[in-house]
């Protein structure tokens, strides 16, 4: 297992990256614009981290994600706070694992790659599969997604 990213929502864009970018010195790596979901990310890393997150991708290294939904929004219940993001071996494995132990899989991996679970704090958790996406495959491809994530 290895940590990925931490994501924040964020409700002026502008002044987020004036922060994380001009003055606490964070450099941006990546940035996608979501016209259809209406959001855009902007994925920043420390300096040491910069090149080797641009050079490999943003799981190169650990990165901060900013999200900006384009709709105002008012977060409340830590809800600015998104998720942390660990990559695994074997996504289905450690699905099926937590499982066994009596986690809720909120998320499950349908498509291969993504899951989400959720700390006892309430804490999202993305677990994404490491390198290529695998097979869809029973029971994850059609078990529904449970409560929020």
């Amino acid at each position: 297992m290895r940590y990925l990213h931490t994501m924040v929502r964020v409700t002026d864009l502008d002044a987020a990256l004036d922060f994380y970018v001009t003055k606490f010195g964070l450099v941006e790596t990546r940035r996608i614009e979501n016209e259809k979901g209406r959001f855009t990310l902007v994925f920043l890393a420390a300096p040491d981290d910069a090149a080797t997150v641009k050079e490999q991708g943003s799981r190169g290294r650990p990165t901060l994600e900013l999200t900006y939904n384009w709709d105002p929004e008012v977060y409340t219940g830590g809800r600015n706070f998104g998720h942390l993001a660990y990559e695994v071996d074997d996504i289905y494995a450690t699905c099926d694992r937590l499982m066994k132990a009596g986690i809720t899989i909120n998320r499950p991996p349908r498509d291969g790659n993504m899951a989400f679970v959720r700390s006892p704090d309430n804490i999202s958790i993305e677990i994404l599969q490491k390198g290529e996406p695998k097979a869809p495959a029973e029971p994850w491809l059609s078990m529904p997604s449970t409560g929020a994530w």
